[in-house]
């Protein structure tokens, strides 16, 4: 059986966990021959809950969860995003598109399957303009994003971006590749005033984020990847570049998703006043 038929699924639910397991299973059921494990979690409310989960994750695999609460939602979401792992809320398409012809729906309780808020609409446009303008893609309609996180590789510009897609703001992401140009699309956001924050990391700590990297994909070393020289060399390159368009910089060498995403909303937040 090769690693391409093998997937463990690891379901969280904030109650009985009934829902989240029938939909593995009626989904399960598509995939003949397939080798799929199944790690059931339920009750789960508390942030140090959902740590410990994700930190037990081995790929391939994919987190499908129904959490009320949206905080807890959040940070499933931002742990996961940092190990590469795909975390679904297994309702959020049927709830969209029943929003579509109902309206916002109303809240709801730990055990009456999600939480939506009066923010639900902006929440869910943001998180697909987030996924839609991930690394670099579709650099075109970047004018259409509340702010552009610019960055070298592994400088946690996509968990950033959605995490504060659940916040409801419309965050996308370019990269800075050594020696190849910025996108014209960055550069026409950036004259128009489109807010542009660089994100640094030391090149010690990037070094290491990239060697855990590395061997979480089964890889060798990659062109210098994780090579502290090459990185110094990016890490120096990034700097210039912000330098040149005046971008504020913020050091995420030792900040958390959620500490980079709350020192970029008060940028915002300060902005607009």
């Amino acid at each position: 059986m090769t690693a391409q038929n093998r997937l463990t699924l690891h379901l969280i639910s904030d109650s009985t966990g009934n829902t989240i397991a029938s939909a593995a299973r009626a989904s399960a059921i598509r995939f003949e021959g397939a080798q799929l494990q199944t790690e059931e979690n339920v009750f789960v409310r508390t942030r140090e809950q959902i740590t410990q989960i994700v930190e037990r994750v081995q790929q391939p695999a994919l987190i499908l969860h129904t959490l009320a609460d949206q905080k807890l939602e959040e940070h499933l979401v931002s742990l996961a995003m940092q190990r590469g792992i795909e975390a679904i809320g297994v309702l959020d398409t049927t709830v969209r598109a029943m929003t579509r012809h109902l309206g916002s729906p109303g809240p709801s309780m730990p055990g009456q399957q999600h939480r939506v808020d009066q923010n639900y609409q902006k929440r869910i446009s943001a998180i697909d303009f987030a996924m839609a303008h991930d690394d670099g893609v579709d650099t075109g309609r970047l004018l259409a994003a509340d702010v552009i996180l610019v960055g070298v590789s592994r400088s946690s510009k996509t968990p950033t971006c959605i995490y504060l897609g659940y916040q409801g703001v419309r965050a996308a992401n370019v990269p800075l590749v050594p020696h190849v140009p910025a996108p014209p699309g960055l550069l026409a956001a950036i004259e128009v005033g489109v807010m542009v924050v660089g994100l640094v990391v030391s090149p010690a700590r990037l070094a290491q984020i990239r060697a855990h990297r590395l061997v979480a994909l089964d890889r060798g070393a990659t062109q210098g990847y994780a090579d502290i020289d090459t990185i110094r060399s990016e890490v120096s390159e990034a700097r210039l570049f912000f330098e040149r368009h005046d971008i504020p910089v913020i050091d995420v060498s030792r900040r958390s998703i959620e500490e980079t995403a709350a020192a970029i909303l008060a940028k915002l937040r300060k902005r607009a006043t």
